[in-house]
């Protein structure tokens, strides 16, 4: 490896503040902000999304049919395609 042109690799504090939840992550991620966790002062990142906050992976997210999208259609409007019986 040539000596230089590789970011510093260091243990990070992520803060989401959404669902005020803290990650321990190495990372290369610049940030002059640190703060104190364990004794030991980490740099420190706050975002705004993680896995902890996001609807995919919270489950709060609106599930689709796994139908597909001709499935959809046709229990939406398949009723009005369909002749109607005297």
């Amino acid at each position: 490896m040539r000596t230089g042109i590789h970011p510093d690799y260091r243990t990070v504090v992520f803060h989401d503040t959404s669902a005020d939840t803290y990650f321990i992550v190495g990372s290369t991620m610049r940030t002059e902000r640190t703060i104190e966790w364990e004794g030991r002062e980490l740099p420190y990142v706050a975002i705004e999304v993680s896995s902890a906050s996001h609807p995919y992976y919270t489950g709060k997210q609106k599930e689709f049919s796994k139908e597909g999208s001709t499935a959809r259609f046709q229990q939406r409007f398949g009723r009005f395609l369909t002749p109607k019986s005297a």
